[in-house]
């Protein structure tokens, strides 16, 4: 029963049912029927719907409900819930008869959970400074954004077009890409391009002043930097229709998300301007994901590469399915996108037994390491320690670390995988979504005891896990 996938995937093509009947060769009444789990499908609808569609036929029956699963895992970990005693069969067959009913449920948690921490802030805040007012409860826009670029596979073809359309029409010259941008503004907006000193900026990197009809940017931007802010800007200015269609599209209602999203969109654009699609695709296969020789070929930094190869998704032209995550030293997530059924928590950090913390001690270096999930899933990860422009002493440089990875069975594809043993999965690193949501019970990296344990407390029993539980 895959109605509610088939309804999705309809919706996302912007299709009516007897236009997707149509197209697949069946009744409407059948299609409506399959769309309400009234009947199941068959092989050939199947097959038909991937061939008609190009969608991958293993993604499209298990990633739904993986990634439903894992966020209802989330939900039903909390205490709120302990005497209720959900099994797991239960949490998943909610995910598989329902993944939209599973969205709604998480919906309504992440709600309860922002109003719990924004009450708990204004009690601290009552107890502290009495005569001070509650907090205004906040929304998290950004995560509004990450979302929708979730929801939507992390790939918009109506930009990637409009992004192909602009590249024929300004005839940028990939050898010389920052100065057709610029000319291309200038020519096209009767914009100009200053670089100027950073005390000038103080603490901007790049700031368009509308009035003066100027984009100034700072000399702390690294070449790669500066291209990408020049797209970033060409987005807005010349692509802002198509920018703004989707935005009306989307689900975000406060004026604040929809302000992330327009951002989002707009470096969605300029990674498509900096890299246009199918020359990168057609580099990633032919490099085998190999980032640094894609970011000496696009000119392009590390980041900006391995996020790139995330959108690849292009029906007919898909590349690998990839996950990312981008992370500081605290262990704080400030990027991330899903794929191959990797779940991120949204609450809390990520697995301290996954090696990617320890890739700040080695800058320059690629990690490459096989990690396992407790369900046995195993995913293949590369990460790479970026740095951010600083100015000086008095502003140092910001460093982050870059995650990719993958399912182990697309490992292979990527060049980082040759000396690997892929098939030893007794090497694995065992890790798990994080403390809270982990039963691995030997751990001795354990930061918090699991939601959905009970401690044990014995003064005369000292073990290398920080925590016993039932």
């Amino acid at each position: 029963m895959v109605g509610q996938r088939v309804r999705r995937l309809r919706r996302e093509r912007g299709l009516t049912q007897a236009q997707m009947a149509e197209r697949l060769g069946v009744s409407t009444s059948y299609l409506n029927l399959i769309e309400r789990n009234q009947r199941p499908v068959t092989v050939q609808f199947l097959l038909k719907l991937g061939q008609v569609f190009d969608i991958d036929l293993q993604r499209f029956a298990a990633d739904d409900e993986a990634r439903v699963f894992a966020l209802l895992t989330e939900v039903f970990s909390d205490p709120l819930y302990a005497r209720h005693e959900l099994a797991t069969q239960d949490i998943r067959d909610m995910a598989a008869s329902s993944p939209l009913l599973g969205e709604a449920v998480f919906t309504l948690y992440r709600a309860y959970r922002e109003l719990l921490a924004n009450t708990m802030s204004g009690a601290e805040q009552l107890s502290d400074r009495p005569h001070e007012p509650i907090a205004a409860l906040a929304p998290f826009p950004g995560e509004e954004a990450q979302d929708f670029f979730q929801a939507n596979d992390n790939y918009f073809g109506a930009l990637e077009e409009a992004a192909e359309g602009l590249w024929k029409d300004a005839q940028f010259d990939k050898d010389t890409l920052e100065e057709s941008l610029k000319q291309h503004l200038e020519r096209t907006h009767a914009i100009k391009v200053k670089i100027l000193p950073h005390e000038v900026m103080d603490d901007t990197v790049r700031r368009f002043d509308r009035h003066g009809r100027r984009i100034l940017l700072s000399e702390v931007l690294a070449p790669a930097g500066r291209t990408f802010q020049l797209a970033y800007q060409t987005a807005l200015l010349s692509l802002g229709e198509p920018i703004d269609r989707l935005i009306e599209g989307s689900n975000n209602s406060s004026p604040e998300a929809r302000r992330v999203l327009r951002i989002g969109l707009a470096n969605y654009v300029a990674g498509a301007l900096v890299m246009p699609y199918e020359r990168f695709h057609e580099a990633a296969l032919a490099l085998r994901y190999d980032i640094d020789r894609l970011t000496q070929r696009f000119q392009a930094s590390v980041e900006q590469v391995a996020y790139r190869m995330t959108t690849l998704q292009k029906p007919g032209a898909k590349g690998m399915p990839l996950f990312f995550v981008r992370m500081d030293c605290a262990g704080n997530v400030s990027r991330r996108y899903s794929a191959a059924g990797f779940h991120f928590a949204r609450f809390g950090g990520l697995c301290p037994r996954w090696g990617i913390h320890r890739t700040f001690r080695t800058p320059g270096e690629t990690r490459v390491e096989v990690v396992q999930m407790p369900d046995g899933a195993t995913y293949f990860t590369v990460a790479r320690l970026v740095e951010r422009p600083g100015a000086g002493h008095a502003m140092p440089s910001q460093q982050f670390v870059v995650a990719l990875g993958c399912d182990i069975a697309h490992a292979g594809q990527m060049v980082y995988s040759d000396r690997v043993a892929l098939n030893a999965s007794n090497l694995a690193t065992p890790i798990g979504v994080n403390c809270r949501l982990c039963d691995r019970i030997d751990c001795n990296r354990r930061a918090f005891p699991p939601l959905n344990r009970r401690l044990v407390i014995d003064e005369n029993h000292l073990g290398f896990a920080p925590y016993f539980f039932t």
